[in-house]
């Protein structure tokens, strides 16, 4: 029989990240979670759930230490943290920017460093990322949430082809809009929710998708399927898709 896998989990309090906690805690013969996040009541709720949970907040060097004492080697790492203010370029301040920067784009790279060297000498693991479609086609009033999902997939790419000669598996999934309190944090206007709505993903549906990909490891998964045609459609014809998504882009 094969052992329990420890999977650590960041994000774990809202959205995406919190769903797959209790999807994993839902199989306690599988997997052991050590979760992590800001919101200490849905912390406390996991591990009442049976979670190992540790308060922090990944966009704090400090607080990451932390997190790496306590976490140890795991088997799966799932960075699911991930925060956006939507709004035009000019008009974002500079702590806005510093902070999608910070949890987006620094930490996972910060603690993908720290987390790797254990994994290596074992020769196994598996890195999850939760990307997003804005990775791939930036959309007007997300410049540098695009930028910073830009940045992670450039990351993400080349550490697979690092890692892969020594047991190690990165994945990534990149959903487009999702039905989470992020948006409402991203956009207090609401506008973006409105406009996006009837394609909105739901957290059940990602979650599905990052306990299928641990089960069964991909290179990457699109979320909706068709979100991936799309980029690839953006890659040969950007102006093109610009113009046609113009109608959505522009109520934001």
């Amino acid at each position: 029989m094969s052992r329990r896998k420890k999977v650590f989990l960041t994000g774990a309090t809202s959205g995406v990240g919190r769903e797959v906690a209790k999807r994993l805690l839902s199989m306690p013969d599988l997997y052991q979670v050590i979760a992590t996040g800001r919101a200490l009541d849905a912390l406390f709720e996991l591990q009442n759930e049976g979670a190992t949970v540790i308060p922090a907040d990944i966009g704090n060097d400090a607080d990451i230490g932390k997190l790496i004492e306590q976490v140890g080697t795991p088997d799966i790492v799932i960075h699911s943290a991930g925060v956006g203010t939507f709004a035009l370029a000019h008009e974002l301040t500079d702590s806005q920017i510093e902070k999608m920067l910070d949890v987006n784009v620094l930490a996972p790279m910060k603690l993908t460093k720290r987390l790797l060297p254990g994994m290596l000498e074992r020769r196994e693991g598996h890195l999850i990322f939760i990307g997003s479609q804005a990775g791939k086609v930036a959309t007007p009033k997300a410049s540098v949430y695009a930028a910073t999902k830009h940045a992670l997939i450039g990351y993400i790419n080349a550490l697979r082809m690092e890692v892969a000669p020594r047991g190690i598996k990165v994945s990534a999934i990149h959903p487009g809009p999702i039905d989470t309190p992020f948006l409402d944090h991203a956009d207090a206007t609401g506008t973006y929710r409105h406009s996006v709505g009837a394609h909105l993903l739901s957290t059940e549906t990602v979650a599905e998708a990052v306990v299928k990909i641990i089960a069964t490891p991909v290179r990457e998964v699109n979320l909706p399927g068709y979100m991936g045609w799309t980029s690839k459609l953006y890659g040969l014809a950007p102006g093109l898709i610009e113009k046609w998504g113009k109608r959505f882009f522009d109520k934001k």
